[in-house]
């Protein structure tokens, strides 16, 4: 009897010693005060610094144990030293930040971790909710119904306007029910003299029109609002279409209304011409909304001057383009459990509102976007981002959903390029663009 007590009595010695010891085993792969963990993130130049200052210590405040460096890289050269790394013997990277058109082949190429998996599943917390995202930017990261990825900085196509031009020309605000015709008819009257020397100095219009990457984005959501497509059911170009031909016909109209020389205007000189107040209205991605809004470093306008909605409407919907940026995690990673513990607190509900409330970084969850922002003027953003999702996921709003996205969108690059340069018609480019992508789609 004695022996089975001491046998009881070691077995529940046994037992306590594994219920207390199993923290930390549970813990090991986050580190500890003796044996830190360090884990490395490729991500685009535009926001890495800014992780690194602000978001690292913010994320080492639960996970103190964790070390995070992020390595910048240029956007041009993002994708192509991702993948060199990524599919190397031996990758850098345990966390690669990912643009919305380059998941199908980032996972073609097997380097993504499946974030929905059983392994992932073991250190993902029971309240992180996977059904309060809304399904454009989540599906961003999704490719043949595997998750490889959490959106960590959302972004969509948007309508900027300057709402003081709008009252000196004396027009009423624009709605999100705002239509193309209604656009071009008010836009006659937002090119204007206002100093009264007998020269135009505000104008309707700033957006993309030489050839880059993100030109055709703008077409492209005109078409999608008109109920036309890139791509057909069996994955050919469908965007040759009349549909598409009227859409890029109304981008290259827009140079009617845009300053002298926009033909050659990306990017920045779109966002200079609108923060400098020359123009009413600029088709811009929506992230951009606090550097021109309430920045007075970038900007000289204010937020009671500035709205934000979707693109004027089409014959289908509004329309508004999606660009997330998603956080992966590579499969050959030594630190996985320490890279997704970063990729879910940042993602998590709580994390998203400080990101959202601290740096102006756009949400994707719906109880942040149902929640009222610290800052005031996030609160017309939120407004936007909700009826931007809806639309964009409506009208499949985004670049081509494929491995070979990027080649695809580089030749549309440059035949909307040579539409909009006046070299062809639209319906030269497209036709000879389609020819080119499926080709390439072969």
């Amino acid at each position: 009897m004695k022996k089975l007590n001491r046998f009881k009595f070691s077995v529940l010695a046994l037992i306590a010693s594994l219920i207390i010891s199993f923290p930390a085993f549970a813990q090991e792969g986050l580190g500890s005060e003796g044996n830190p963990i360090e884990i490395q993130m490729i991500a685009n130049e535009a926001f890495a610094n800014q992780w690194q200052q602000n978001m690292v210590p913010e994320f080492q405040k639960s996970y103190p144990h964790i070390n995070v460096v992020i390595d910048g890289v240029p956007y041009a050269e993002l994708l192509a030293k991702s993948l060199l790394d990524a599919t190397g013997p031996e990758p850098m990277y345990d966390i690669i930040i990912v643009d919305d058109p380059w998941t199908p082949q980032m996972a073609e190429a097997g380097v993504l971790l499946d974030l929905k998996s059983d392994e992932v599943a073991a250190w993902t917390s029971p309240d992180y909710d996977w059904n309060d995202f809304y399904k454009a930017p989540l599906a961003a990261s999704e490719w043949k119904g595997v998750q490889y990825g959490v959106p960590l900085r959302s972004n969509l196509l948007l309508m900027f306007t300057n709402n003081s031009l709008y009252e000196k020309a004396k027009l009423p605000a624009p709605t999100p029910a705002l239509t193309w015709d209604e656009y071009f008819e008010q836009a006659q009257k937002l090119v204007m003299d206002r100093d009264g020397d007998g020269k135009d100095d505000a104008w309707a219009i700033s957006t993309y029109f030489k050839r880059d990457s993100l030109t055709p984005t703008i077409w492209q959501t005109i078409m999608n609002s008109n109920g036309g497509s890139l791509l057909d059911e069996s994955g050919k170009a469908a965007f040759n279409s009349d549909a598409g031909v009227k859409a890029l016909e109304t981008h290259i109209k827009l140079l009617d209304f845009a300053p002298p020389g926009a033909v050659s205007h990306g990017f920045n000189e779109s966002m200079t011409a609108f923060r400098q107040g020359q123009t009413a209205t600029m088709f811009m991605w929506g992230s951009v909304f606090k550097g021109t809004a309430v920045d007075p470093t970038k900007t000289t306008l204010t937020p009671e001057q500035v709205g934000i909605q979707v693109m004027p409407v089409g014959s289908s919907s509004g329309g508004a383009h999606r660009g997330i940026w998603s956080g992966s995690i590579n499969k050959k990673s030594d630190q996985k459990q320490a890279a997704w513990a970063l990729l879910q607190w940042l993602s998590s509900k709580e994390g998203e509102q400080w990101h959202a409330n601290t740096l102006g970084v756009f949400p994707a969850r719906k109880s942040t976007l149902d929640s009222t922002p610290t800052s005031e003027w996030m609160a017309p953003v939120f407004v936007a981002l909700k009826d931007g999702y809806s639309v964009a996921g409506e009208g499949g709003m985004w670049r081509p959903r494929s491995p070979k996205s990027d080649a695809v969108q580089q030749v549309l690059a440059d035949e909307v390029a040579r539409a909009i340069a006046g070299q062809i018609s639209a319906r030269e480019a497209l036709d000879t663009a389609a020819k080119r992508v499926n080709k390439i789609l072969k």
